[in-house]
């Protein structure tokens, strides 16, 4: 942050413009200040606030103020000093950032075009009308620190011996008070190889010892059973933001389509120079 940050931190009262405006009167364009001429505008300030961390946006409005329209001046007159035409990285730089801001322009209108009840609807059933869900399950399990320890209560599980009991006397695991009962959960919601181990077994088994980064456990598969689609008003959001992506994509495939791209391949240049900064500077 660097500049900005001292600037700010100093909280520099300016003698520029400091007039008050009428509220209606105010527009990105009003010059709150002028440098050698060269005009300052509450648009400039608003750009640099909306850079800012967070930290900074929440300064008092006096404060904040004071300090982004310090910076832009202290930053116009070093810019008018400079009298060096502007580098190849400067002005690659604003060719990149016009061309990110444009293509967001563009981006942010399709999005704003209305998705339609229909195609909500649509989407919802393709992904959920008579579509396997999969399966959630109801397990137990009990950690222990080794895996001799966890082939023991597979004996004692074998035995005869009650899951519950020995999870309450040996799991240290925050579930073993509760007999080592995990309730129900479905795909994703447990670390990899507990997962799958899980998947492989048939209800009422239990499983081999399973190694994960918090240790050993013995795992029983209790009960499964389908998961159930979601109603459509609790995916509605998720549905809609999928067709104004895919939307998105419409319009750039179209658009690609009729562009005239030529790929330069030239064997001479070396895929690794994108991570030669220093080519910016020759």
């Amino acid at each position: 942050m660097g500049f900005h940050k001292l600037v700010l931190l100093a909280a520099t009262c300016c003698a520029f413009g400091s007039g008050a405006w009428a509220q209606e009167a105010v527009s990105a364009e009003t010059v709150v200040a002028r440098v050698n001429g060269e005009a300052i505008t509450l648009g400039h300030m608003l750009l640099v606030r909306e850079s800012l961390p967070n930290e900074y946006k929440s300064l008092p409005d006096r404060q904040l103020f004071d300090g982004i329209l310090e910076q832009l001046v202290q930053q116009t007159i070093l810019s008018q000093k400079s009298s060096a035409p502007d580098s190849l990285q400067i002005r690659l730089t604003l060719e990149n950032d016009r061309r990110l801001m444009r293509a967001a322009r563009m981006i942010e209108q399709w999005s704003e075009k209305p998705i339609s009840e229909g195609a909500i609807q649509d989407a919802y059933e393709a992904a959920y009308s008579g579509v396997d869900q999969g399966l959630e399950y109801k397990a137990a399990h009990i950690l222990v620190e080794t895996e001799a320890a966890a082939l023991e209560l597979i004996e004692k599980v074998n035995a005869g011996e009650e899951f519950a009991a020995l999870a309450r006397d040996f799991s240290t695991g925050p579930s073993g008070p509760g007999g080592g009962d995990l309730g129900w959960f479905g795909k994703g919601m447990m670390v990899p190889p507990f997962e799958q181990a899980v998947i492989e077994l048939e209800v009422g088994e239990v499983s081999k010892p399973v190694k994960t980064d918090f240790g050993w456990h013995v795992i029983l598969l209790n009960e499964t059973r389908a998961v159930e689609s979601p109603a459509l008003e609790d995916v509605r959001e998720m549905l809609v933001e999928d067709l104004r992506r895919a939307a998105v994509e419409a319009e750039m495939a179209i658009l690609r389509s009729q562009a005239d791209i030529k790929l330069i391949e030239d064997p001479q240049i070396d895929p690794g120079a994108v991570k030669n900064f220093e080519l910016l500077s020759q």
